[in-house]
């Protein structure tokens, strides 16, 4: 019996670790990476720097030592502030859009190299079983594949680089670099090919980003303990209760994120100024609790944790 209960000490012990470890992960956006340095051996509208920045993502999320801000959330901040896509890479610009966001740190870079050194080949019209292209027409080079990105990591608050990472890739083997093992299975478009998809990562070009990427993600996770933890004190109101939903008028960027725990609070009573009528204080008692699972920039989706009865106007905060 003593054994059971000392195992379950243990348990609850390493439990309560990680969720506390988990709630003081550092919270990271990733920009799209810059490849203008890169020359263009493609004819179609590809946004290698989108697809670089997915995949850097992938690999943070699945790594779990970051807390990665999601695409939609960040992309709507940046259509907000219409931020141009040669000023994400200056570490000022970055530095605000990081505050904006309520992460940590931000995260830019720069493709500096995404093809090979040899023959160039140009392939129109291909479709179907041979390359599974599409129609449109699609440069390519025939050789082995070689990818090079380089990474800042940027502080939100003063716009100092923290840390830098890079990745090199090359491929394995020789062929055209949209072409080989996955290109028979139509799985690429000629406007935007899915570079997260196992048709890309299957061809030479795959093979060297994703080293490429892995190798910098690495490095990036290395970094972390570089990045400042900032406690982030969240305030709102409940804007809308319907069947267990509960909408708050804070988002992604006030610091709202994915997994975080608000506690719902309903004034009781209100202590004011007797010479000036001025509210000094209000008395607050706690009605529930939520758990965060989807955010946008100025609100945010929870599921009830535990308490009930969430009337619209509660207050809520993360403190």
């Amino acid at each position: 019996m003593k054994r059971l209960q000392f195992f379950t000490v243990v348990v609850l012990f390493c439990l309560l670790g990680s969720g506390a470890a988990a709630g003081n992960k550092k919270r990271v956006a990733v920009l799209d990476f810059d490849f203008s340095a890169v020359q263009r051996w493609w004819d179609s509208n590809w946004d290698v720097g989108q697809g670089i920045s997915d995949i850097i993502v992938r690999e943070l999320v699945q790594d779990g030592t970051y807390s990665v801000i999601e695409r939609r959330a960040m992309d709507a901040v940046l259509a907000e502030q219409n931020f141009s896509t040669g000023e994400r890479a200056n570490p000022a610009t970055a530095a605000q859009i990081g505050k904006l966001l309520g992460v940590d740190a931000i995260i830019v870079g720069t493709v500096t190299q995404f093809g090979t050194e040899n023959s160039r080949t140009n392939i129109g019209g291909i479709g179907g079983r041979l390359g599974g292209f599409g129609g449109a027409r699609v440069g390519t080079s025939k050789g082995k594949a070689q990818v090079a990105v380089e990474s800042r990591v940027v502080d939100v608050n003063t716009g100092e680089i923290l840390a830098v990472a890079s990745g090199k890739g090359e491929s394995s083997r020789s062929g055209l670099l949209l072409g080989g093992i996955g290109g028979g299975r139509g799985g690429f478009g000629a406007a935007q090919i899915d570079m997260g998809s196992s048709d890309f990562r299957e061809t030479i070009l795959g093979e060297a980003t994703y080293e490429a990427v892995g190798s910098l993600s690495r490095e990036l996770v290395d970094a972390d303990r570089r990045l400042p933890v900032r406690e982030r004190r969240v305030k709102g109101l409940v804007a809308y209760v319907q069947a267990g939903l509960v909408i708050l008028n804070v988002g992604s960027a006030h610091g709202v994120g994915v997994g975080d725990e608000f506690r719902i609070l309903r004034v009781k009573d209100t202590i004011q100024d007797p010479a000036t009528g001025r509210i000094l204080r209000e008395l607050t008692e706690e009605v529930a609790r939520i758990r965060i699972t989807s955010t946008e920039n100025d609100s945010s989706e929870g599921a009830v944790a535990s308490g009930g009865g969430i009337e619209v106007g509660d207050i809520v905060q993360n403190y």
